[in-house]
Parts: structure tokens; C-alpha cells; sequence
């Protein structure tokens, strides 16, 4: 049997083109993806959960469809300057300095927040979880083979790309983010060791470490410590090769760090590295983009135990999830109370129609369209990963599944499909988890109710129609439906 991904072709929206492209690999049946990982100098936030948890649900569709994916994610553990410039202190080395503890006390605390977090959101492991301090060698390596190509050079101890060079002999810098050489010279600002440099628009690939600098290694250039820029273009390359199918991140890194790794990657080797450049967008609050740096940011623990003056209470990480999945990768995701709270409900209703469709039994015939909905799940899936799209056709089951009584409108062989893939929808694909937590009070939920059930059913056997009204009106107030019918009285929430 062919695997899915020939009947479901994938297409992507890739940035690099500005277009939905079909998603051709490299090799046949195998992905090679490569996203941009944390920075590990504080506790992750949500905004950067949410880059990482969107392409965890990619991963997961194209593990779903038969691919073989090699999943690359980094630790970004040294390099990444304060400004995201070449200036400043070292992200890590300046929290080390600041809390007077050594880096890489730094690097092992907020490596295991973030896969804390992570596993918290269900998020999968990545295949390969390099590190750039543990990859110095590799990015030494890239640097001299960008010096031989004629574009880079050294100044006092440092080594930076020549963009203007890199050009004017066939490059394409600024082809990803769309920005023209002019506008990128104009909109430079003065810098730390800019004299240094032939061009405002030059980048590093390896700083001079001053001598108060934590984080330092040995180079021919002397001593000093890699570019961020750098490290992502000798890891993507090291373990997916000179070109490979995704490269993922946020849709801040599209400038300046993924149009950096394509330069650096062309003048390795003369390939750009990824044949597809895909950028998660925002996750905003209070309209603003989420930022460690500017500090509006809500944590991820913040969210799960309530902790924070804008929650009314604590949220399931499952609940988080699908607010997330219920936005569109690629679009802004603005976040608030509210928006929580409806996710929380709907996150409920998806779960009660799972755990309903259970105990439901086929009918004699089908006359539901199983086919034409799975198509339609598949295929909003297949263009460019549309979660809310496929959300939308879930909850269309979910009304089938809630209009049965004990039967469901298919034969046996139809209904062990359906929940087949209504399982691989709701669990492995977009991830999310009826928790223990969550099962047993809903068993805790369902005694309560035959009891409630029970009683009711008295009041109306002793004509006490006051007393059953009642019931059934707090219950709806409180967002529990009863629901009479010739086998009994049942609920849904």
C-alpha cells in the first residue's frame, strides 16, 4: 500500500519564494527539518512555545504520512549577542555574570525548563538536539571555507561577511526578507567596533573576545567566540546536509538570522541550505508581539497554574495547545482570558465526543460519508498544515457523534476506522491529551450525574415536575445538558 503522503501530496508556504510550493524532498519518502531552537539564558515563553509547538505538529503530519523525518532542533548555548547585532554582550555569559554563576549553570537550568515545558505541551523530542558550543570545530571550519570563497575577512581578531562583495559577484542577500541593499546600509546604526567593518551591512562570523569575555574559544583569528548567525548554517549542514527540504523558526528570525544563514550557506558551498524557509508567526499580548527582551511575556507556568493578574485561573497544557492549533501557524495568535476559556470549552467537547464515541456501536449501514470526511481532514492537513481547518471538520464529527444515541450512522468496519482516525487526529497529529487528571474527573463527573440523573427521574415519577425543572435548569445554567430519550436520560457538557 502506498503511503499517505502519495495519496495527500503535501504543499507548503514557503517564504523564500513567497509562494505554496509542493513539497518535493530531496530524497524520496524522508524529510530532513531544521528549526531554530531557544536561547538559553531565562525561562522559555509562550511566545516561543508556540514557534516550537507549531512545528512539533508538523513533524508529527509528516511522521503521520509515511516520511521518515530527521528532525533537527538547536540549543543556542553561545554566540547570541544582546542585540541580536554585532554588539553587545553574550545573552548567556551576561545572566552567568549578572547571577555569578559559570555559563553553562545558566545553559543546564534554562535547557531544562524548556524541556519541562515542552514535554508539559506534549511536544515530541526532536531526532538530533545539537548544541553550538558543542559544534566550535565545525563553525571554524565554515569560517575559513567563507574566507577562501572571497567573502569574508578579518579585522583586529574578528572575522565578518562581506555582504557587498557576497553581491556584487551573484549573491542574493536580502532576498528572504525582501530588504534592498540601500535600506540596509541606511538603516544600520552605529555600532560597537563598526570601524571594524567594510560595510554597515557586514555581519559576524567570529568576535574578538575582550578580556573580561566568560565564554571564549581558540581560532586562527585568536581568541574569541562564534556568530549566532553562524552556528545554525554548521549544524543544519553537519546532520541534514548542504541541502535538505525545512528550515523552520520564527517569524522574527526571517531577518537577520535566516537571511544570514542562507549567505553563509551559499558561499560554503554554494547551496542555500533548505529548499523550503517556513516562519510560525507571533503569538501577541495585549496586541503586542511577545519579547524576553522588551519584557511582555507570560510564561508557559504562568498559564498552567493561573499565576498571573490577566488569568482568571489555571489552564490544562492540552487546553493551551489547542488554543494554539486553533490559529493558523503562519497567522498572528493574539492571546487573552477570554480566548482561553473558549478554548478550554471547546478543548472539553472535543474530549466528551472521544470518550462518548467509545461506547457507541455501529449500525446495520452506513449513511455517513466516512470517505469525503477524511478527505477533507487529510487534505486540510496537506495544505500547509491548516489545524484550524481540520479542527473545523472534527468538530462536524462531533455533532455526528452527539446526535447518536447508542448507535452511530455506520457499519462496523467504517466505525473502527473512524475511530481510528479520529484517535490519530485528536492524539497524534495535533497532540493533545486526555490527561489522567482530566479522566478521573470526568469518572468523579459521571457518578455525580447518575445520582443528579436518578433523583430527577423520582421527581418526575412522583409528578414533582417543579423539582425536575429545577434540576434540569441549574444544570443548563451551569453548561450540563440533559437530554431525555426513549432508552433514558443522558448528559453532555
Amino acid at each position: 500500500m502506498d503511503p499517505l503522503y502519495k495519496q495527500y501530496p503535501v504543499h507548503v508556504e514557503d517564504s523564500l519564494r513567497r509562494s505554496k510550493e509542493l513539497l518535493t524532498p530531496v530524497s524520496e519518502g524522508r524529510v530532513g527539518m531544521y528549526v531554530c531552537g531557544p536561547t538559553v539564558y531565562s525561562n522559555v515563553h509562550l511566545g516561543n512555545a508556540r514557534t516550537f509547538t507549531s512545528f512539533d505538529f508538523i513533524f508529527r503530519y509528516l511522521s503521520h504520512l509515511g516520511y521518515k523525518v530527521r528532525y533537527v532542533r538547536n540549543i543556542t548555548d553561545a554566540g547570541h549577542l544582546e542585540n541580536d547585532a554585532d554588539e553587545g554582550e553574550d545573552k548567556i555569559a551576561k545572566k552567568a555574570r549578572l547571577e555569578e554563576l559559570e555559563p553553562m549553570e545558566i545553559v543546564q537550568r534554562y535547557t531544562v525548563d524548556f524541556h519541562k515545558v515542552m514535554h508539559q505541551l506534549n511536544a515530541l523530542p526532536p531526532s538530533i538536539e545539537p548544541t553550538a558550543t558543542g559544534h566550535i570545530v565545525e563553525q571554524i571550519e565554515m569560517i575559513q571555507a567563507i574566507i577562501n570563497s572571497g567573502w569574508a575577512y578579518e579585522s583586529n581578531g574578528s572575522v565578518y561577511f562581506d555582504v557587498n562583495s557576497y553581491n556584487h559577484d551573484g549573491g542574493t542577500y536580502g532576498e528572504l526578507s525582501g530588504r534592498k541593499m540601500d535600506e540596509l546600509q541606511a538603516g544600520s546604526r552605529a555600532l560597537d567596533g563598526q570601524d571594524e567593518k567594510r560595510n554597515l551591512a557586514d555581519f559576524a562570523l567570529w568576535k574578538k573576545a575582550s578580556a573580561s569575555h566568560i565564554m571564549r574559544w581558540p581560532s586562527p583569528w585568536g581568541i574569541g567566540f562564534p556568530g549566532w548567525h553562524l552556528e545554525c548554517s554548521a549544524m543544519s549542514t553537519k546532520y541534514l546536509g548542504e541541502e535538505f527540504d525545512i528550515h523552520g523558526g520564527g517569524m522574527d528570525l526571517k531577518f537577520p538570522h535566516h537571511e544570514c544563514e542562507i549567505a553563509q550557506n551559499v558561499a560554503t558551498n554554494g547551496k542555500k541550505g533548505a529548499k523550503y524557509w517556513m516562519h510560525a508567526n507571533m503569538l501577541t499580548l495585549n496586541g503586542k508581539r511577545m519579547s524576553k527582551s522588551t519584557g511582555n511575556t507570560i510564561l508557559p507556568s504562568e498559564l498552567f497554574n493561573g499565576d498571573n493578574p490577566l488569568l482568571v485561573k489555571g489552564f490544562n497544557p492540552s487546553v493551551v495547545r489547542f488554543f494554539m492549533m486553533q490559529a493558523h501557524y503562519s497567522s498572528v495568535l493574539d492571546f487573552s482570558n477570554d480566548a482561553l476559556l473558549a478554548a478550554e470549552k471547546g478543548h472539553q467537547k472535543l474530549m466528551s465526543a472521544w470518550v462518548k464515541l467509545q461506547g457507541l456501536s455501529s449500525s446495520k449501514e452506513s449513511t455517513w460519508n466516512l470517505q469525503a470526511w477524511l478527505d477533507k481532514c487529510y487534505l486540510s492537513l496537506s495544505d500547509n498544515f491548516n489545524s484550524p481547518i481540520l479542527i473545523s471538520h472534527l468538530f462536524e464529527a462531533i455533532k455526528m457523534i452527539n446526535q447518536s444515541e447508542n448507535q452511530i450512522p455506520l457499519e462496523q468496519s467504517d466505525l473502527d476506522v473512524f475511530i481510528q482516525k479520529m484517535d490519530a487526529f485528536i492524539f497524534d497529529i495535533l497532540g493533545l491529551q486526555l490527561d489522567e487528571q482530566g479522566s478521573s474527573q470526568s469518572d468523579a463527573l459521571d457518578k455525580a450525574m447518575d445520582l443528579v440523573i436518578t433523583l430527577r427521574a423520582k421527581a418526575r415519577e412522583n409528578k414533582d415536575w417543579n423539582t425536575a425543572d429545577i434540576i434540569r435548569d441549574q444544570l443548563a445554567a451551569a453548561g450540563i445538558k440533559l437530554k431525555d430519550g426513549a432508552n433514558g436520560t443522558s448528559y453532555e457538557i
